[in-house]
């Protein structure tokens, strides 16, 4: 079947060669006289023009419309000359003039019915050609954009990393053991910025996938946090997943969390164990993270907390819209992130 689409989408044939098509014409005129000829005794009295209708619609089909109107002249002389009363003559009566008319207003419309067809055919194919062109150059620019974003990201969080290995440089230089400390803080955050940024973008916009992204960099924070026996382990509910705009910052607060544990809940502790946790909830997400390390101390206030990732987590969390608590639980510390259902890809 799409054999013959293509087939007639390629038609009129011989379109730059018209002589050649002029000529296929005149000889399927021919051909149509000879057989008209042959056939005489089989057809009863008034078919003059039955061998030659044929021949105009090949020649109008196969060659378009000037070689239709070719073989249309052609093939009325024969049948007029050969067929048409009285024989072999192009004599005018009033026969003869009805009989023409009726051969001409036939092949006109069989012409006419054919030229529409080819040009629409040929409209079709234009058509088909110019969105198969625009959808080439509509995926040349998609694939584009996606290499100037990817390259974009990358370079943001290079950017990131750089300039939190510049202030661990610049930790170097200062003597203050309180500047030191901030300085050397706030190069981790943007380290751990940088690299959340680098995993969880998505140039497509598509939701983020937490199960995987979240036991990956558990496992990336905690061998970074040089307590090798400091156990952990993930439960999140499978196919949870929030929109890129939110999963960043989740994924800051809980990494934040994981390090608050490693480096406080286990300052003097060797071993220990921290449990991450996603769950779907009616009205949202709750992640939380528990460990059993030495606890909150008595007057900690989180709204008066001094510590930039705290800090940090609240204004995160405000941006959310989002409930973030931190308290001591029956063993060590608890955070916990109730995220509204807004977030949730729909």
């Amino acid at each position: 079947m799409n054999y013959w689409v293509k087939l007639a989408e390629r038609l009129p044939l011989l379109s730059g060669q018209p002589l050649f098509a002029f000529a296929l014409s005149l000889l399927l005129s021919l051909f149509a006289c000879w057989l008209r000829w042959v056939l005489n005794d089989v057809f009863p009295p008034g078919y003059p023009f039955v061998t030659f209708f044929p021949a105009v619609i090949l020649s109008s089909f196969l060659f378009g419309t000037r070689s239709g109107i070719v073989a249309a002249i052609a093939c009325g002389l024969l049948a007029w000359f050969f067929f048409v009363l009285p024989l072999n003559s192009f004599a005018v009566t009033a026969g003869t003039a009805v009989a023409m008319l009726f051969y001409i207003a036939v092949v006109a419309v069989d012409i006419a019915l054919i030229h529409l067809m080819q040009s629409a055919n040929a409209d079709l194919r234009i058509e088909r050609e110019r969105n198969a062109q625009l959808a080439n150059e509509r995926g040349r620019l998609a694939e584009r954009s996606d290499l100037l974003f990817r390259e974009l990201q990358h370079r943001v969080a290079n950017n990131l990393q750089m300039i939190g290995s510049v202030l661990a440089l610049q930790i170097r230089n200062l003597e203050d053991r309180k500047a030191r400390k901030a300085l050397l803080e706030a190069s981790n955050k943007l380290g751990m910025i940088g690299s959340i940024h680098r995993q969880l973008y998505d140039p497509s916009g598509d939701v983020v996938a937490l199960d995987k992204f979240v036991s990956d960099l558990t496992t990336q924070l905690m061998a970074a946090g040089g307590k090798p026996g400091v156990t952990h382990s993930v439960e999140a509910d499978s196919g949870l997943s929030l929109m890129p705009d939110a999963a960043i910052p989740v994924a800051l607060i809980m990494a934040e969390a994981i390090a608050n544990a490693i480096e406080h809940g286990f300052a003097d502790h060797e071993r220990g164990h921290i449990s991450i946790c996603l769950k779907r909830r009616d009205d949202g997400v709750e992640v939380s993270v528990s460990d059993d390390g030495r606890g909150l101390p008595p007057d900690f206030d989180l709204a008066g907390a001094g510590s930039l990732g705290i800090r940090i987590s609240r204004i995160l969390s405000q941006q959310l819209g989002a409930l973030f608590t931190v308290e001591g639980g029956e063993r060590g510390t608890v955070m916990r992130l109730a995220l509204p259902a807004g977030h949730l890809p729909a």
